[in-house]
């Protein structure tokens, strides 16, 4: 008997309803299997098969260019974005085919939030980069409080609520990186994605930030590619490792709770990696 999932609002008007079942603490929200993607017929990734669970950290750790961005994409359908990127398999949302024909890739995004590795406000007010996204989707309900709620569910609001028309270039680096938390926050989302969200910050700020993600975890599925191990180790529950064949493509070499893939990984490829045996 296969497994229930939860059940979560369509994607699209015509699209089949889940079947119900109450929610639960580790939940897949994000089944993919065998999935593959390929720039310009040249493959990226191949037969990823992995889980994306509600209220847990999963970290995806291996080398450059073994395709763990690639495959974050995959999840809000950012490759869509790339020129001849063709994606295969399945991508599933809470039992729901993602790249299915009647999916809206913007209804993803809305369900899907996305943080980058360098921080990227908009030229605008700290409120206005806030309030963007609900204004574009048409999201009902007072945008004060969209934009505080936002800006306190990234513990950010106590620092710059009295200087919210000002322009958030102004503000310090990791100020900037929650603000573009709290942006992603601010559609709703049901997971967030985090490429390398600590990699352009100071040893402070990046500690702000797993903090601030050990605390987002009781709300959302977090997913986040990051080469540094100490914190894979720290803030995930799961965490799957990469590499690439002799073809220079990437894919899953195992995938299990973090301590066990720190402390006693299955694939001696695994142990190399994260002892620091190999890069």
């Amino acid at each position: 008997m296969s497994e229930p999932v939860v059940q979560r609002p369509v994607l699209a008007p015509d699209a089949p309803p889940a079947p119900d079942a109450p929610a639960s603490l580790g939940e897949p929200v994000f089944r993919l299997r065998g999935v593959g993607v390929a720039y310009g017929g040249t493959p990226a990734v191949r037969d990823i098969d992995l889980d994306v669970r509600a209220n847990e950290i999963t970290a995806l750790i291996g080398p450059s260019g073994c395709g763990k961005s690639t495959v974050l994409r995959c999840l809000n359908r950012m490759n869509d974005l790339v020129l001849d990127a063709r994606v295969g398999g399945q991508v599933l949302y809470h039992g729901q085919d993602i790249y299915a024909s009647h999916v809206d890739p913007v209804e993803v995004r809305k369900l899907v939030g996305m943080v980058f590795q360098k921080p990227n406000p908009f030229p605008k007010s700290i409120f206005d980069n806030i309030a963007f996204g609900p204004r574009v989707l048409g999201m009902k309900g007072s945008m004060d409080e969209i934009v505080e709620r936002a800006l306190r569910r990234a513990a950010l609001w106590d620092e710059v609520k009295d200087r919210l028309e000002q322009s958030a270039y102004g503000m310090s680096g990791g100020q900037q990186q929650r603000l573009c938390i709290a942006r992603a926050l601010a559609t709703d989302p049901d997971v967030i994605l985090m490429d390398e969200p600590c990699s352009a910050l100071d040893p402070i700020s990046t500690a702000r930030i797993e903090d601030l993600l050990l605390e987002l975890r009781r709300n959302y599925a977090i997913v986040i590619v990051t080469h540094n191990m100490q914190q894979a180790a720290r803030v995930s529950d799961r965490t799957a490792f990469f590499t690439v064949d002799e073809a220079r493509v990437g894919h899953v070499v195992e995938m299990d709770a973090t301590e066990r893939i720190f402390q006693n990984p299955a694939d001696p490829r695994t142990e190399a990696y994260v002892t620091g045996k190999v890069g």
